[in-house]
C-alpha cells in the first residue's frame, strides 16, 4: 500500500474514534445551602431520634419530592440521604401512613405514564423498605401524567412532572 493511502486510513480511524467517545455529563455540585440543607436535621434532643414536630421542621423531612430521569425508575444518587432520613422517621412513627405518588410527564401514552408512576412508586417503596421502613406503613399510588406541577411544554417542565411525592397521613 502506498504511503497517502496509509496516512487517509489512519486519519479516518482517528476521526472515527473521536466521533464515538462516549460523552459524560458533567454531575452538578451542590451550591452550600444544598448540602447544609442535607445535613442539617432537627432530631429530638440528644438521642438521635425524631420528634412528630420533626415532620414539618427537620431539612431533610421537608423535601418530600424525588425527581427521576426521562424514562427511568431508578432513584438518583442525590436522593439516596432523603429516601434513608425518611424510612428512619417511618420506622420511628408507626402511627403514620405513607403515601407515595408516582408521576410522569405528559409525554407517552395514558397507560404507559400509569405504569411508569407506579414503577417509581414501587423504586421509591423498595427503597425505603431496604432502608427499614416497615412495608405495612406504606402504599403506591400512580397518577400517571395526570396531576403536573409544571404544564409548560419544555424539558425544564417535564423534569419537574418526573417525581414521586411522599405523603403522611397520621392514623
Amino acid at each position: 500500500m502506498n504511503t497517502s493511502l496509509r496516512l487517509a486510513i489512519a486519519a479516518l480511524l482517528c476521526v472515527t474514534a473521536v466521533g464515538c467517545a462516549k460523552k459524560v455529563k458533567p454531575t452538578p455540585t451542590p451550591t452550600p445551602a444544598e448540602s447544609t440543607s442535607q445535613t442539617t436535621t432537627d432530631r429530638g434532643s440528644d438521642t438521635g431520634e425524631y420528634t412528630e414536630a420533626s415532620l414539618n421542621s427537620d431539612s431533610c423531612l421537608r423535601q418530600r419530592v424525588i425527581y427521576f430521569d426521562l424514562d427511568r425508575t431508578e432513584i438518583r444518587g442525590e436522593f439516596q440521604a432523603q429516601i434513608a432520613c425518611h424510612s428512619k422517621f417511618i420506622r420511628q412513627f408507626p402511627n403514620y401512613n405513607v403515601t407515595l405518588e408516582g408521576n410522569a410527564d405528559e409525554r407517552g401514552s395514558r397507560e404507559y405514564n400509569l405504569g411508569l408512576g407506579e414503577r417509581r412508586g414501587n423504586a421509591v417503596q423498595s427503597g425505603l423498605s431496604s432502608a427499614g421502613a416497615p412495608g405495612t406503613q406504606l402504599n403506591v399510588v400512580s397518577y400517571g401524567e395526570e396531576r403536573p406541577t409544571c404544564k409548560d411544554h419544555s424539558e425544564d417542565c417535564w423534569s419537574k412532572n418526573r417525581r414521586v411525592e411522599i405523603v403522611y397521613t397520621k392514623n
